[in-house]
């Protein structure tokens, strides 16, 4: 049997925000804890980011920011959900993020239907949360797309069906994504165990090959670069 990192890298590409937007229009983003840039301006609230975002995204004339696979960062440590007494920091980010204004679409990656879906309140959580089950080549794997407007979830139902490109949401605003910028962390899992509407984004070094094994390079499917 293929991995399943091979059967998504031998998929044509697809996208996860508003389809009109080339690829010519995004922008990879550099939110590492290297960016000496972003500790320098000391970005503490949503306001503060979101700011930098438009700002970063007009300098390059772009309408999406991207990047963050496997990338450490410093914005989970606002949260207590990312800290554990017992554990190492939770600081690596296992997603993709896509930045954009609130409102911008949010589209099927795949033909697939609603797993699951969940309001993750609290601050620096996912808020609203979309979790599509695929399967391709007999092999069985789920997309997460967090961040979402409360709209996005008020009419689903499990079993729901999109095909690729579908729209299945919008960005949220920071009063409801968890106190971010405007923007969609996308995921791959292969297994997703008792997860319902929720999996973790971000882990620590510990657990880190794990995720990489389970949550393959979103950019695999979505080929941006």
């Amino acid at each position: 049997m293929k991995p399943l990192s091979s059967i998504l890298n031998a998929l044509p590409p697809t996208k996860v925000i508003d389809a009109s937007i080339n690829l010519s229009e995004y922008v990879p983003l550099n939110l590492s804890v290297s960016n000496q840039e972003l500790v320098d301006k000391k970005l503490d609230t949503s306001e503060d980011f979101e700011k930098y975002i438009s700002n970063y995204l007009k300098e390059n004339n772009a309408k999406v920011a991207f990047g963050g696979y496997i990338e450490g960062r410093f914005l989970y440590q606002r949260s207590p959900i990312f800290l554990d007494a017992s554990k190492p920091e939770r600081n690596i980010h296992i997603g993709l993020d896509l930045w954009a204004e609130a409102g911008t679409s949010v589209l099927s990656a795949l033909d697939g239907k609603v797993h699951s879906f969940k309001n993750n309140v609290g601050l620096g959580d996912y808020g609203p949360t979309i979790i599509l089950e695929h399967e391709v080549e007999k092999e069985k794997f789920y997309t997460l797309y967090g961040h979402l407007s409360l709209e996005s979830i008020e009419n689903l139902k499990i079993g729901d069906y999109f095909k690729k490109g579908d729209k299945i949401a919008s960005l949220g605003n920071a009063s409801v994504n968890g106190d971010y910028a405007p923007h969609v962390h996308f995921q791959i899992i292969h297994n997703i165990g008792d997860y319902h509407g929720d999996y973790p984004g971000v882990c620590n070094t510990g657990d880190l090959n794990f995720y990489i094994e389970n949550c393959p390079d979103p950019n695999l499917l979505l080929k941006i670069t």
